[in-house]
């Protein structure tokens, strides 16, 4: 989402349409849940603090990944405390929802709700997540239509950074090169003659 790769992309790809990947989103999302919480984590004292503690995961995770203890856990966080951070939580999980929708005409009027609810909701991180969202609403939008991925792209790189990093570095471009083929083209490994 940085300028500098959008303007690379306008200018070498003119009719290209610029699809945000759901993955990244969701990191920035999850960065603004941390922060409040991390600021709530600030202002607690005493009991409170007690019972807040170690809760990272049950805020960031998905609902239908936690377990039954971690649901109950976090169902009591919710109902005890009237915490930033459950606020937080809500607007994190309804903006989740964005991802569900098929239709462009269904998604923008819902995530123009959700970026007045963030926008007005006093946590500053979330403030500044709909200000980027905002800022890159089309390509969010565009997913919607295209439902792309640079899942495997982002894999084949992690597989690239470990052939690189179990050579300790290469000779040559053509060893690392051949070496990238091998780890990640699936390539059987035979003996040098």
């Amino acid at each position: 989402m940085w300028a500098i790769y959008l303007e690379a992309v306008r200018q070498h790809l003119p009719h290209a349409q610029v699809v945000f990947d759901r993955f990244h989103v969701v990191q920035h999302l999850n960065r603004a849940v941390d922060e409040v919480r991390r600021d709530a984590w600030r202002k607690l004292s005493g009991m409170a603090k007690v019972a807040f503690k170690r809760t990272r995961w049950l805020w960031l995770k998905n609902p239908w990944n936690l377990k039954p203890p971690e649901q109950r856990r976090l169902s009591v966080l919710c109902g005890q405390t009237n915490q930033p951070i459950v606020r937080g939580y809500y607007l994190k999980e309804a903006f989740q929802r964005f991802w569900d929708y098929q239709s462009e005409g269904w998604a923008r009027p819902y995530l123009h709700h959700w970026l007045w609810w963030a926008s007005h909701s006093r946590l500053r991180p979330f403030v500044r997540f709909a200000q980027m969202i905002r800022a890159h609403l089309d390509g969010i939008l565009a997913w919607t239509r295209l439902r792309v991925s640079n899942g495997a792209l982002e894999g084949m790189n992690n597989k690239v950074k470990v052939v690189s990093h179990r050579a300790y570095g290469f000779r040559t471009i053509d060893h690392y090169i051949a070496a990238i083929w091998h780890g990640c083209g699936g390539l059987p490994f035979e003996p040098v003659p």
